[in-house]
Parts: structure tokens; sequence; C-alpha cells
């Protein structure tokens, strides 16, 4: 069986534009559930940004590689160091991507972090965390009063 990368999706009735912005501003969901901090560009292509949480337990670089305005939103992995891994570098070379398609009157949208596969010694706490961020933050804001 070939390795896939982790992968999640959901619908919401918020356009793909609503859907675009509210990714875009990472320090809005992919933060609060410890002790996260990001710092530099989230929102620009090309731009930098770095996210530490744990306690020194995670840290990881990106780069906005691809931003398809209401379409997709790509960030490489440019530079990580998840200290709880033999590997700490594990993440480097991957790829975290949004695709934001319609569907019919709703919006999906899909995330995958290309390259956290089952054969890599992350794959169950990484893919544990970004189902936390994905579904217990992300989610609600873009599904919460509409």
């Amino acid at each position: 069986m070939k390795n896939k990368d982790f992968t999640t999706a959901f619908l919401t009735v918020q356009t793909p534009a609503e859907v675009f912005k509210t990714i875009l501003n990472v320090r809005k969901w992919w933060f609060g559930l410890h002790s996260e901090k990001i710092e530099g560009d989230t929102d620009k292509l090309n731009g930098e940004f770095t996210f530490r949480a744990g306690n020194g337990m995670h840290y990881s670089k990106q780069k906005l590689v691809e931003l398809i305005p209401n379409k997709k939103i790509v960030w490489l992995v440019t530079d990580s160091k998840l200290t709880f891994l033999k590997n700490e570098s594990e993440w480097n070379g991957t790829r975290i991507v949004f695709d934001i398609t319609e569907q019919g009157d709703k919006t999906e949208v899909r995330f995958t972090h290309q390259g956290l596969v089952p054969g890599i010694e992350c794959y169950g706490g990484c893919s544990k965390a970004w189902s936390q961020y994905i579904d217990d933050i992300l989610r609600p804001q873009l599904t919460a009063g509409k």
C-alpha cells in the first residue's frame, strides 16, 4: 500500500473569499491550543513565518510558495525542529496545502500536509495535532454564525 499524505476536509457555507481570508490569518487559528507563537508574514507570496509551541518542543519555519486567491494556499516548510522526534527536522521540505473549492452552494476546505505520511515517526502525533487545529479551531471559525 502506498503511503498517503495526511488530508482532512470539510464543507462550509462561507464563500471561497471568506475562507481564503480566514486561512491567511494564521494567528487566528494556528494558535491557542497550548503556548504557540507565530512571527513573520503569513499572508504574502514568498513571505516567511515561524511557529513555535510547547516550550521549544516544536519549531517550524514556513514560506508561502503558492497563493491563488480564493483557491489555494501552499507553505513550504524550510526549517523545523521537533524535539520529540529522533529526526528533529522531519518536516523539512514538506508542504502544507489548503485547497478551496466551490461545491454547489458550499465551499470545501481541503487540508493536506504533503510528506506527512504513515511511514514517518511524526505521523501519529502530528496528524492528531493538525486534526485539532483544523477541526477544533479553523472549522468552527468558518462555520459559526452562518
